[in-house]
């Protein structure tokens, strides 16, 4: 019997100066960066809690608390290999991952398929099996006014 798992994760950083801009891996050129215990990556931040939500084994929170400082500036990328690493070790596959993030500036769609490639690599998945879309919220909110990016994510995992 197959069993399959929806999972929803969302995250959100403040922009700050003095910190690099890395959305999946890819850094982006802007004059503002996310401020974190990690690197801050809000669009790989979210697509792990989905899939650690699907699967039931809490958040990225519990798993790389930022008390830790083995996590401090940590890649999320390498953070997200872990995950699919647990999401295999109890028998899940990823069957697709779609991300949503929200920015008011900078422009992201130039980044958006270096972006797929990025996080398709450490969920060990083909790169048609992630979508990232990125919208403003036409200056509405606190992203909208650049205070901070947030990002969400659904996923579906399939256990055989």
């Amino acid at each position: 019997m197959t069993s399959i798992r929806i999972g929803h994760g969302y995250d959100v950083h403040r922009l700050v100066p003095d910190r690099d801009l890395i959305l999946a891996g890819v850094k982006i050129p802007f004059h503002l960066g996310l401020l974190g215990h990690s690197d801050a990556d809000v669009l790989t931040h979210a697509a792990m809690d989905a899939l650690l939500g699907a699967a039931a084994l809490g958040d990225i929170g519990k798993l790389f608390p930022d008390s830790d400082e083995r996590y401090k500036g940590a890649n999320s990328l390498l953070l997200a290999k872990e995950v699919t690493e647990r999401l295999h070790q109890c028998g899940y596959t990823i069957v697709n991952l779609d991300c949503t993030l929200l920015c008011q500036k900078p422009k992201l769609a130039p980044y958006i398929a270096e972006m797929r490639t990025n996080l398709a690599s450490a969920l060990d998945i083909d790169t048609d099996r992630v979508s990232i879309k990125a919208t403003t919220e036409e200056g509405l909110g606190f992203t909208g006014s650049m205070e901070g990016i947030a990002a969400h994510s659904v996923c579906l995992i399939e256990k055989l």
